[in-house]
């Protein structure tokens, strides 16, 4: 048997970029090696280098940036040895067909990577034209049969089809398929599952799993998640500020890891196994003073107990949404397509808790909080705000109701990018509310906008600064100071952590978690991440294809779930534990609708013949009428 050599191997590698008459150092002598057929796991927070290192190796790294070092590449189908990719011509011929052809990359988001002039099929089919002398009928059956090994059940469908019509699941097997179509050597995946929820991520993650062993190549995994590296790896690497802290197998990282910020990661981390009251420990943590938050809440928390539903914040009762498309045709003139988003939705959010809500991209859960905020109507239902000022109906206020509306329930968004202006200062962006409500003089609103500054643990010279020079986490921050500043009641926090790394994920949540107990506030907590959930929420409502399939405390869902959907999403959460690995069986395809078990089935033709049996407890779930209560209970 023939020694097997490095695939890829980089020594003292740097690479620096231009800034304010200087240079700042993304990478410092960082050595890295990748084995054949192994998965290498790269592993940091967001600006820790990783994305740098994959976009050097492939040659599309900024003009501006300045590398130093060697990235050696031994093409097993080579004849030539090793290859300096840094000492190839930029984006010279020898580069170009290495690029895509010999080495693929997956990037984090699909959306942007593919164009959307052209069509999933035409894009993937381009590397072959590129890179080999195929003709186009070998081509297109080619593009079919990878379209196929990703999952697609009609490849021949998806092939004329354009990024838009697609998940964002089913466009991130369709970036794998491009990036897997001339069967290259090394994948390198950057973040290849961080804007998917749990159980498309777990699909995901398979595929990966599957395509590596089968195609025998090498793969390095670019990732914050720890829960995706012991699942997928072989080797890992922790990189932080550009330099390597510790690498080895991954046995030995989990197990026995050495260096304190490897052990920082991994404490920073939710999990199932936290006690009650234990708070998570970030890299860097940050203080909140709410002595100095003018809105802070004192009565209002408390429910009044002479009347029984006076502990009810806002109550939600069947309500439905559905969404009018076009089938394709000729002038928009097709039969029209009726799908409904939220189907006969109930529940109640209690005075001072924290409501997780969690389901799959599409399930309806961000349909449902617009709703809630009146950016969408309501087709049929109510929706109740028992505010400190008295009842407001939700779906039908107008006026001075739905000033107070607006006023007591505010929403911090998943992305801090596109939800603050670029054009305004942070003094600007919080105070705006302020302003619009026209809340005291400019005086009072000075102080209510440093003192909401102050609380979330920013310095007042950050008043005078611009979104774009702050941190994910930062402007996620800032996010949250904004909707506090009307001194709202309810908050709904849809995805507020799902693009932030592991360690800066841990500061927004202990800081929600303060403000929380500082403030009386109560929440809506959207997410797909179930260990978020089980962390932040005191009761869980888990949404599938629109409606409530059940709801219960967060001890009750997490550890004793009973729909076959809330046991699926959360056998599909990879665990950052060797000893519990993701269950691949019980993945099952995003692409068709399951079927469950009799007591759960979901009969099309009657929908009225489901109900939410209550087990006790608070504990409620969807099943058939005629379901025994007692035989539903785990």
């Amino acid at each position: 048997m023939t020694e097997r050599h490095d695939l890829l191997r980089a020594e003292n590698l740097s690479v620096s970029f231009p800034f304010y008459g200087g240079r700042i150092e993304a990478i410092r002598n960082f050595s890295l090696r990748i084995s054949p057929g192994k998965v290498t796991a790269l592993v940091g927070e967001s600006g820790s280098g990783k994305s740098v290192f994959g976009r050097t190796i492939m040659d599309i790294e900024s003009a501006s940036a300045q590398i130093g070092g060697s990235v050696l590449f031994d093409d097993p189908a080579g004849v030539e040895g090793p290859i300096d990719l840094l000492s190839l011509p930029h984006d010279g011929r020898k580069i170009r067909s290495i690029r895509g052809n010999r080495i693929g990359m997956i990037f984090q988001e699909p959306m942007v990577s593919f164009s959307p002039l052209h069509t999933i099929g035409n894009q993937i089919e381009e590397a072959l034209k590129t890179h080999t002398i195929l003709s186009p009928t070998e081509r297109h059956e080619r593009v079919i049969e990878m379209l196929g090994l990703v999952g697609f059940s009609k490849p021949n469908k998806v092939f004329g089809m354009y990024p838009f019509e697609l998940s964002g699941g089913m466009r991130q097997r369709a970036m794998i398929a491009m990036a897997l179509i001339c069967r290259p050597a090394l994948l390198i995946a950057d973040e290849p599952t961080t804007a998917l929820d749990v159980t498309i991520q777990a699909q995901i993650l398979k595929l990966l799993k599957d395509l590596q062993s089968r195609f025998d190549m090498a793969m390095l995994l670019i990732t914050h998640d720890l829960g995706v590296v012991a699942n997928l790896a072989d080797e890992v690497v922790v990189v932080y500020r550009g330099e390597v802290m510790e690498a080895g197998p991954v046995d030995e990282i989990f197990r026995n890891p050495q260096h304190p910020y490897l052990k920082g990661l991994m404490a920073a981390v939710p999990h199932f196994d936290m006690q009650p009251g234990e708070r998570l420990k970030p890299l860097r943590d940050i203080g909140v003073d709410g002595s100095r938050m003018l809105a802070k809440k004192k009565a209002a928390a408390e429910p009044d107990p002479g009347h029984p539903r006076s502990d009810i914040l806002l109550s939600v009762r069947n309500v439905s949404k559905s969404f009018t498309a076009r089938r394709s045709g000729f002038f928009g003139l097709g039969t029209p397509e009726k799908t409904l988003a939220v189907n006969d939705v109930s529940f109640d959010i209690l005075r001072g808790e924290s409501l997780g809500l969690v389901g799959e991209s599409g399930c309806g859960k961000t349909t449902l909080s617009k709703i809630l905020m009146r950016g969408l109507s309501a087709d049929a239902g109510s929706v109740t705000f028992n505010g400190a000022e008295g009842p407001v109906d939700v779906l039908h206020a107008e006026k001075e109701d739905l000033k107070i509306l607006r006023r007591k329930v505010q929403m911090v968004f998943q992305d801090p990018v596109s939800s603050l202006s670029p054009r305004m200062t942070v003094r600007n962006i919080i105070g705006e509310p302020l302003q619009i409500h026209e809340k005291g003089d400019a005086e009072k609103r000075t102080r209510i906008v440093e003192a909401l500054t102050s609380a979330i643990g920013l310095e007042r010279s950050a008043l005078s600064r611009y979104p774009h020079s702050f941190s994910g986490g930062q402007r996620q921050r800032i996010g949250i100071a904004r909707a506090l500043a009307l001194g709202p009641e309810l908050l709904i926090c849809d995805e507020p952590v799902s693009a932030l790394d592991v360690s800066i994920q841990a500061q927004i949540l202990n800081l929600l978690k303060d403000l929380k107990k500082e403030l009386g506030l109560t929440y809506l907590f959207i997410s797909h991440n179930l260990a978020v959930v089980n962390y932040m929420a005191d009761r869980v409502a888990v949404m599938y294809a629109g409606r409530i399939v059940e709801i219960g405390p967060v001890e009750t869902i997490m550890r004793s779930p009973v729909h076959p959907y809330t046991r699926k999403l959360l056998a599909a959460v990879p665990y950052p534990d060797l000893d519990r690995p993701l269950d691949y069986a019980t993945v099952g395809s995003a692409l068709k609708r399951p079927k469950w078990d009799a007591p759960f089935d979901d009969d099309d033709d009657r929908p009225e013949s489901l109900a939410h049996a209550d087990l006790g407890g608070g504990h409620f779930v969807l099943a058939q009428r005629n379901a025994d209560a007692r035989e539903l209970r785990p």
